[in-house]
C-alpha cells in the first residue's frame, strides 16, 4: 500500500461514477401505478401512520438501516484539520465499508462547524433520518465533548469510532495476549504512548476490564502524565500517577504491556528488550508503527504484538467492529451504544479468535493453518463470522442492558438473516486479493504496448502479487511508461521481434515444432511464429521462464486461444478446457460455463464442462450447486438440444452423485427457490440457491453474461480457463483496468494451485 501513486489514487475516485457511493431504488418504479404508489397519492398512507405511530418509520422507511457518518474534518486519518470538503473521501469510504461488510447504508456528511455547539445542534437537527450517528475524523479535545453530549441528547446509537473502534479491536487483543502469556489484567503495568481520542477511549475500556488505573503510565507529546503536572486537562488528569517517569524508557523497564497510539518509531530495540517476560506490545501508530514489528520480533523471540498494519499478523483494524456493532444496534433499534455493548463486542472478538478458522480464511491469507496463539489473536478482517458473532453479541447486550427498543426471540433466525444479508461476492474477491498477495507470480502481458494493460501491471505489481513480463517493442512501451508516469521502469520488457532473442525464439521454435510437426506445423513455420507474442508468451509459460500469460486485450479470443490449446494443453485426465466467467451479484456470486470455448457441446461435454467448474469453485470453498439450463423444464420438450442436457444430467446423476446438481431447467426457475419448489419438488436443487449455472452451449451462455453485464450493470470477473495445465487467461477485449487486474488476480492464484498440485503429484 506504501506504492500507491498520487494519480493512481485520484483515478480511482475520479474515472467512472464520481466518488465511491450511490443511491438507488429499491422499489419498482417502472410504471405510473409503481410511481404513484412511491409518491403521490401512495405515500400519504405511511405518512399517515408515522404520524400516529412514529415507530412506524421503520417500518416504512430506511431508517433502520441508515447511519450517517458525520465529520468537520479535523483530525482527519494522520492529515490533520483540512477541513469538511477534505474529508468527504474518507467518510465515502467509511459508507463504503458498512456496506460491504454490514450491508449498512451509510450516508456521509460533512459539517462545516468547528464550534461545538453549532455542530451538536446540526447533528441533532439531522438526526430523524438516521437509525445511528457515526463520528469521524473529529480532533480532541471537542471529539469527546460532542460525543457525550449526543449520546445524552439522543435516542439513537451515537459513536466515535476514532474513539472506541479501536478500544474495542485492542482490548479484545489484549485479552487474549494475556492469555497466552499467563498474566493477570489486573497486575499488569501498562505503558501507554499517545493521550488523544483514541488513546484515552482504549484505556478506559482496558480499566473496565479490570486493569488497575495505578499500574497505567500514560505520556503525551509533553511527556509522562503525573500527579505533578499541572497542564493536563480533566480527561488525562484521571490517568496521572503519583510514580513519575523521566521518560518514555524509563516505564518501559519491566513493563508487561505497552499500548502505542502516537507516532511512529519512538520505541527503541532497548525498550522492547528490558520489557518483562512475555511482552505485550501494541505498536498501533499508521502507518508506521511504534516501533518496527520486525525489530521488535528479533529483539524479543517472546514477544505477543500487533500493529495496525495488514502485512503483519494481529492487525488491529477498526473494520473488525464499527460494521458490526452498528449492525447489531440496528437491527434492535437501540437507543445508544453503551458500555455492555462495548464489552460485549470485545468478548465476541477475543472468543472468536480461539475457535476453529473457516479453511475459506485460511486459504485467503495463503496459511496452511491459523490456530489461537502469539500470531492469531484476533479474528481476520475476511473471516465471514463476523458480522453474525459480533452483532449478535451487540444486539443481545443492548436487550438485556435495557436499551433496546426491539426483541429478538429466535436467535437462529436472526443468525441466518445476518449470514444471508451479505452475498459471497465481497468476500469472494477479497479473499481472492488475499490469496493472491501471499505467493506473486511471473505473469506474460502478451500486449505489453497496451496502456490499459500497462496501468493494470503498473497496479499488479505495486500491490505486490505479481512481477510483470511485458511483451511488444521496447521503445514504444518505455515511451507509454514515461508519458502515464508509472513505476515500471525497471520492468521485464522482451520484444520477440527484436534479434536479441533470436536465440531465444529458436530454442521455443524448436520445443513448438516437437510438439506440432506430425501435426502440419514445419520448423520454418514454427521460428516465423515465434515472432508472434502470443505464441512467444505461451512458451515462456509452458518452459517455466513465466508462471501465467494475460492476453487478449485487442484480439479475436479464437486467435489468442489456439496458441494456449496447441502448446500447453489440458491438465492431465482433463478431456475438455472450457470457459467460466463470475459474475458478482447482490446476492453473491453466480458462476456461468461453458461461455468461451465449446460452441455446441454434446452431452459427455456438458458433463466435463460441469465438472471442472465444480472442481474450480470448490477450491474456491464455496460449495457447487448447479442447475444445468435449458428452455425445457424436465422433459417438457423432445427436443435434441434439450434432450442432451437432460442426458448429461442422468450421466452426473449416476456417476457423480455427490454433486448437487439438475435439469434440464429454465433459468427462471433455477434461480428462484419458490418457483422451483412449488413447481418441481422432485428437483435436487429444491430449497437450494444455486451458484452455478451450466449452458446448453456457447451462445446461450455468452450472450447471457454480457447482458447481465451490460444492461444490469453487474461486474463479471473472467473468462476464467477451466481445465489447462497451466495458468493461462483471455481478456475481454476492451475490458476494463479493473477486470484485467481481476484476471490477473485470478491467473496469479490458479498458478498457485496448479504448483500446488504438481508438489501433491510428486509427493504421490
Amino acid at each position: 500500500m506504501d506504492k500507491i501513486r498520487k494519480k493512481e489514487a485520484l483515478d480511482y475516485h475520479e474515472q467512472g461514477r464520481r466518488g465511491k457511493l450511490e443511491i438507488v431504488p429499491t422499489k419498482p418504479h417502472s410504471s405510473q401505478r409503481d410511481l404513484a404508489l412511491a409518491y403521490s397519492p401512495g405515500v400519504a398512507e405511511p405518512v399517515l401512520a408515522i404520524s400516529e405511530n412514529p415507530e412506524d418509520v421503520y417500518r416504512y422507511t430506511a431508517k433502520g438501516n441508515l447511519v450517517a457518518i458525520i465529520s468537520n474534518g479535523t483530525a482527519i486519518l494522520g492529515l490533520g484539520n483540512l477541513g469538511p470538503e477534505a474529508s468527504k473521501p474518507v467518510m465515502e469510504g467509511k459508507g463504503m465499508l458498512f456496506k460491504i461488510f454490514a450491508d449498512i447504508d451509510g450516508m456521509d456528511i460533512e459539517v462545516k462547524a468547528t464550534d461545538v455547539e453549532e455542530f451538536i445542534t446540526t447533528v441533532k437537527n439531522i438526526s430523524p433520518t438516521f437509525g445511528g450517528i457515526n463520528l469521524e475524523d473529529i480532533k480532541a479535545p471537542e471529539a469527546f465533548e460532542i460525543e457525550e453530549r449526543l449520546k445524552a441528547e439522543l435516542d439513537s446509537p451515537v459513536m466515535h469510532d476514532d474513539q472506541h473502534g479501536t478500544a474495542i479491536i485492542s482490548s479484545a487483543s489484549l485479552i487474549n495476549a494475556l492469555e497466552i502469556a499467563g498474566k493477570d489484567i489486573s497486575k499488569v503495568r501498562i505503558v501507554v504512548s499517545g493521550a488523544g481520542a483514541a488513546a484515552i477511549s482504549c484505556i478506559n475500556l482496558i480499566i473496565q476490564l479490570g486493569a488497575s488505573p495505578e499500574n497505567i503510565s500514560m505520556f503525551d507529546s509533553k511527556g509522562h502524565i503525573h500527579e505533578g503536572r499541572t497542564d493536563i486537562d480533566h480527561r488525562k488528569r484521571k490517568f496521572a500517577t503519583k510514580r513519575r517517569f523521566e521518560s518514555l524508557s524509563e516505564a518501559m523497564k519491566g513493563a508487561d504491556v505497552f499500548f502505542g497510539l502516537s507516532q511512529g518509531n519512538i520505541l527503541d530495540v532497548e525498550d522492547v528488550i528490558n520489557m518483562a517476560e512475555d511482552p505485550i506490545v501494541f505498536a498501533m501508530a499508521n502507518p508506521n508503527p511504534e516501533i518496527a514489528y520486525e525489530k521488535a520480533t528479533e529483539a524479543r523471540k517472546d514477544i505477543i504484538m500487533a500493529t495496525g498494519r495488514s502485512d503483519h499478523p494481529n492487525q488491529v483494524n477498526n473494520v473488525l467492529g464499527f460494521p458490526f456493532i452498528f449492525r447489531g444496534a440496528l437491527d434492535v433499534r437501540a437507543t445508544c451504544i453503551n458500555d455492555e455493548m462495548k464489552l460485549a463486542a470485545v468478548m465476541a472478538l477475543a472468543q472468536l479468535a480461539k475457535e476453529s478458522v473457516p479453511e475459506e480464511v485460511i486459504e485467503a491469507y495463503d496459511l496452511k493453518s491459523l490456530t489461537f496463539g502469539r500470531e492469531y489473536i484476533i479474528p481476520k478482517p475476511l473471516d465471514p463470522r463476523l458480522i453474525s458473532v459480533v452483532s449478535m453479541a451487540v444486539a443481545r447486550a443492548a436487550i438485556e442492558s435495557g436499551v433496546a427498543r426491539r426483541e429478538i426471540t429466535d436467535w437462529n433466525t436472526y443468525r441466518t438473516e445476518l449470514m444471508s444479508r451479505m452475498g459471497r461476492d465481497n468476500s469472494l474477491s477479497r479473499g481472492i486479493a488475499e490469496r493472491a498477495l501471499k505467493s506473486p507470480k511471473k505473469v506474460v502481458f502478451a500486449e505489453g504496448d497496451n496502456y490499459k494493460i500497462l496501468k493494470a501491471a503498473d497496479a499488479a505489481r505495486d500491490e505486490g502479487f505479481a512481477i510483470p513480463v511485458l511483451l511488444g517493442a521496447e521503445n514504444k512501451i518505455r515511451k507509454l511508461i514515461q508519458e502515464m508516469e508509472l513505476g515500471l521502469s525497471d520492468a521485464i520488457i522482451i520484444d520477440p521481434r527484436d534479434d536479441k532473442y533470436a536465440g531465444l525464439r529458436q530454442e521455443f521454435a524448436e520445443a513448438y515444432f516437437n510438439q506440432r510437426m506430425r501435426k502440419g506445423v514445419t520448423l520454418e513455420e514454427a521460428v516465423r511464429l515465434m515472432r508472434e507474442r502470443s505464441f512467444f508468451g505461451t512458451l515462456m509459460v509452458q518452459t517455466g521462464m513465466a508462471d501465467a500469460m494475460i492476453s487478449g486485450m485487442t484480439r479475436n479470443y479464437p486467435k489468442v486461444i489456439k496458441p494456449a490449446l496447441q502448446i500447453i494443453g489440458p491438465a492431465p485426465g482433463v478431456k475438455r478446457v472450457c470457459g467460466m466467467y463470475i459474475v458478482q451479484t447482490p446476492n453473491g456470486p453466480l458462476f456461468f460455463a461453458d461461455t468461451t470455448v465449446n460452441v455446441n457441446p454434446t452431452a459427455e461435454d456438458l458433463v466435463e464442462i460441469t465438472l471442472r467448474a465444480a472442481e474450480t469453485i470448490s477450491r474456491m470453498k464455496i460449495i457447487p450447486r448447479i442447475a444445468m439450463l435449458s428452455f425445457s423444464n424436465f422433459g417438457s420438450s423432445d427436443n435434441p438440444d434439450a434432450e442432451k442436457v437432460a442426458k448429461a444430467v442422468n450421466m452426473l446423476h449416476r456417476d457423480h452423485p455427490e454433486l448437487i446438481v439438475d435439469g434440464e431447467i429454465q433459468a427462471n426457475f433455477a434461480l428462484n427457490p419458490e418457483m422451483l419448489n412449488e413447481n418441481f419438488p422432485f428437483s435436487r436443487l429444491k430449497d437450494m440457491k444455486v451458484n452455478t449455472l451450466i449452458f446448453p452451449n456457447l451462445a446461450a451462455g455468452n450472450i447471457a453474461y454480457k447482458l447481465l453485464q451490460e444492461i444490469a450493470g453487474m461486474e463479471v470477473i473472467g473468462p476464467i480457463l477451466l481445465g489447462m495445465k497451466k495458468s493461462y487467461h483471455i481478456l475481454q477485449m476492451g475490458c476494463s483496468v479493473r477486470e484485467i487486474i481481476n484476471m490477473v488476480r485470478i491467473a496469479v492464484v490458479d498458478s498457485q494451485m496448479k504448483a500446488e498440485e504438481n508438489k501433491e503429484n510428486l509427493a504421490v
